[in-house]
């Protein structure tokens, strides 16, 4: 039995594969928030992150334990253009053309990317500025997010469009007030049984049981 212990700063978690990366201790850019076990099928996450300048203020935040495929692109809000205005064209970020940034109140931002915990996003999915992903969500591969998924919802398509829930709302409810994810590491080792139990309904038991130990 290998009693070596998860470790979120590493780079490479898996042996004799260099081509699945743990993203936290990988960041440099101070605009990108990424939680412990998030993991990428590449090398090099911050190429997967586009259009996105300091000077608009967003954010890419992303939650813990979430699996991103290879091809996969967050378009930050840097690739919006003023559309208000007779011509699209950003004069601003090309040198000689003696014009600033225009006011972001003159920009057509989307505030924050924000990806929950635990999320699925297939290879080659795009996902497009200021979009919220809830927690256990699934994106299909090779889909375009413009809008907000809901927690434990497949989306899928260009543009994505809700597939189905994965569970019922009860174990959704449920779900989203255990947080599995915020859990300290050698409880987290205990419950990966409960965690990939095909029994939904035993799942919803063994939930509601613990559910009352926290509250009760």
């Amino acid at each position: 039995m290998d009693n070596k212990q998860p470790d979120p700063s590493v780079v490479f978690p898996v042996p004799a594969i260099d081509y699945v990366i743990y993203v936290k201790p990988t960041i440099k850019a101070k605009n990108i928030i990424v939680g412990d076990f998030t993991y990428l099928s590449d090398t090099d996450f911050e190429k997967h992150v586009t259009h996105h300048y300091e000077f608009y203020g967003d954010k890419l935040i992303i939650g813990k334990f979430c699996q991103i495929a290879k091809g996969v692109e967050f378009v930050m809000n840097g690739a919006n253009h003023q559309m208000g205005c007779p011509s699209t064209f950003p004069f601003y970020i090309f040198e000689g053309w003696d014009e600033g940034v225009p006011p972001l109140e003159n920009m057509p931002l989307k505030g924050d990317t924000v990806i929950g915990n635990d999320v699925w996003i297939g290879q080659n999915a795009v996902i497009l500025p200021g979009v919220h992903i809830g927690d256990g969500a699934m994106i299909g591969m090779n889909s375009v997010v413009g809008s907000n998924v809901e927690p434990y919802t497949i989306v899928a398509g260009n543009p994505a469009r809700p597939i189905r829930k994965r569970f019922d709302d009860e174990l959704i409810e449920m779900m989203l007030k255990w947080k599995w994810w915020d859990k300290p590491i050698e409880e987290i080792r205990k419950l990966i049984p409960l965690l990939h139990h095909h029994d939904l309904d035993e799942v919803k038991k063994t939930l509601a049981a613990k559910l009352i130990r926290v509250t009760g």
